[in-house]
């Protein structure tokens, strides 16, 4: 899974992160090159936390969805990190989709830098919280920020 990251140059000379699509998550480094390999072991750190907690690792935007941290001087980059390792347990499944549909669905998987799995399991818990089925909320720790809400798990 690819998380957009923001990193700024702070006063004291070292990079701070932001994780936009993971509100609360923060890292730091003296390097651009540790703020990088830093905040992907925050990310990790948050996806950790946020299953303990119960809680659904969030779906992430794209860096142009996160535009304000641009505007704010920020360097735009993406980490990946494998959220399937946070996800629980996994089943694989047979489904069969037309072959235009399927072309369509690497087409959009590619673009967006993720899986073909990881674009039909989003679209598919879209699909859920949008067709009307209400989970309990939970929010989740945060630092710096208002407490945000994610999805619990099952």
């Amino acid at each position: 899974m690819l998380f957009p990251i923001f990193i700024f140059k702070e006063k004291t000379g070292d990079f701070g992160v932001i994780v936009p699509g993971l509100p609360g998550c923060y890292s730091a480094g003296g390097t651009l090159d540790e703020a990088i390999a830093n905040s992907k072991e925050a990310i990790e750190l948050h996806l950790e936390g946020l299953i303990e907690d119960g809680l659904e690792i969030p779906e992430q935007g794209r860096i142009d969805d996160y535009k304000k941290h641009l505007n704010e001087g920020g360097i735009a980059a993406l980490v990946e990190v494998d959220a399937s390792a946070f996800a629980g347990q996994s089943e694989r499944v047979n489904v069969t989709f037309p072959k235009r549909l399927l072309a369509k669905i690497d087409r959009e998987s590619e673009r967006l830098g993720t899986s073909r799995s990881g674009l039909l399991q989003s679209a598919a818990k879209r699909y859920l919280s949008e067709s009307g089925t209400k989970e309990q909320k939970k929010p989740a720790r945060s630092v710096r920020e208002p407490k945000p809400e994610y999805k619990r798990t099952k």
